[in-house]
């Protein structure tokens, strides 16, 4: 602990998070808001109990019921990754008849690729992939680059996301099985990870060059589309059980031949250049705190151990750098401008739909307890933050 006395940091009594944290709070223990909004997904969700076990498997007879007859019964977005690779596994073993969807955003690893390939090989299950143009791939990362704010990655999450809703539309399936745990990754702090179809919009119309053609963008008319038209529900298995992202891991690698890619959410390139190398530098954001915090909660780790990794610097692959000059055509003079410049932007600075989810509030209370939004969806977007549009 003689980091935190060297500092004075304030830093939560029962995880790791500091008041560095975006929209961190403390109660009269010291305990973060983010822990004692785990405490409240504990008490709702109530995973590795047999009421869970028994609410989750409800949920799995109905999706065999209406997808009765059918080729699938749900979707299963995989990128290569832990979660997702084993949630199509477990899928399986469940009796579900999962079609596999992947968005491919054109900056996928070699092992990524390789990891699909053995899992729905291993699972026997169908693949659907939608590959944006890389051309326009690589100008909506370069937008987001120049814009200096912290979501670098944020267009391939939203465009993965939209990409299961028309998947679900285009196959006429109601279910969308997830492979988040909030006990492996926790929730991420709303004021350094917020993204929606505006913010992506507002931000490559300011800095952007390629027309958006081919990018799955979710504006908020298909939002509410897929919602009350398509009737999609989302439903996250890993929320109901005792998961762990390490005996996950070993049952991948030891049953499919899956391979590990070296630390989170570095089975893209996009990641890879945002979790190690953009954030930390640029902003100094360390995002392993998210599941280095979510293994304390959780008794994965000591909380001594968690802090010595976190105040471990990251080696980044010094490869990555050169690729995403290379893919964003940016000389090393640009480069280390914007790396090096002071501007730091957020998405208070640009066009969002947040103010409207926060209007929208009570419908989405309803919408994430009947699972057509996620319950992650309605705690970090539809409630206000200081300093917010």
């Amino acid at each position: 602990m003689k980091f935190i006395k060297e500092t004075q940091m304030k830093i939560c009594s029962r995880c790791i998070y500091d008041d560095r944290i975006a929209g961190i709070s403390f109660n009269e223990d010291g305990v973060c808001n983010y822990c004692i909004q785990t405490d409240e997904l504990n008490k709702q969700y109530q995973p590795g109990t047999k009421e869970a076990e028994a609410r989750l498997f409800e949920i799995f007879d109905k999706i065999k019921k209406e997808g009765a007859g059918k080729k699938y019964d749900c979707i299963i977005g995989i990128s290569g990754g832990t979660d997702s690779s084993y949630m199509l596994c477990k899928a399986i073993e469940w009796g579900l008849r999962p079609l596999a969807v992947h968005y491919d955003n054109t900056w996928n690893t070699a092992i990524s690729n390789e990891n699909i390939r053995k899992i729905t090989k291993y699972c026997n299950v169908d693949l659907w992939t939608y590959v944006i143009d890389n051309k326009e791939a690589d100008d909506i990362f370069r937008s987001f680059f120049l814009a200096c704010v912290p979501e670098f990655d944020a267009s391939t999450d939203l465009g993965f996301a939209q990409v299961l809703r028309d998947a679900c539309a285009k196959y006429k399936i109601k279910y969308v099985l997830e492979g988040h745990s909030y006990q492996a990754e926790g929730l991420s702090p709303q004021g350094t990870n917020y993204f929606d179809g505006k913010y992506i919009q507002d931000i490559h119309k300011k800095y952007g060059s390629v027309k958006m053609k081919t990018y799955p963008l979710m504006t908020f008319t298909k939002f509410l589309k897929s919602i009350f038209f398509h009737r999609v529900e989302f439903i996250r298995p890993l929320w109901y059980l005792n998961y762990s992202k390490a005996e996950a891991q070993q049952w991948l690698q030891e049953n499919t031949g899956w391979q590990y890619y070296g630390g989170h959410h570095l089975e893209n390139r996009s990641t890879a250049f945002l979790h190690p190398i953009y954030n930390p530098q640029k902003f100094g954001i360390d995002n392993r705190s998210w599941s280095l915090a979510a293994a304390v909660r959780f008794g994965k780790m000591n909380r001594d151990e968690a802090l010595n990794i976190y105040h471990t610097p990251v080696v980044p692959d010094p490869e990555i750098v050169a690729y995403v000059q290379k893919r964003m055509s940016l000389t090393n003079e640009e480069y280390e401008m914007i790396m090096n410049n002071g501007v730091k932007r957020n998405w208070r600075d640009f066009k969002t739909y947040k103010k409207r989810f926060e209007k929208w509030r009570p419908l989405f209370y309803l919408l994430a307890k009947s699972r057509r939004v996620t319950m992650s969806f309605y705690l970090k977007y539809c409630f206000p933050m200081p300093g917010s549009k």
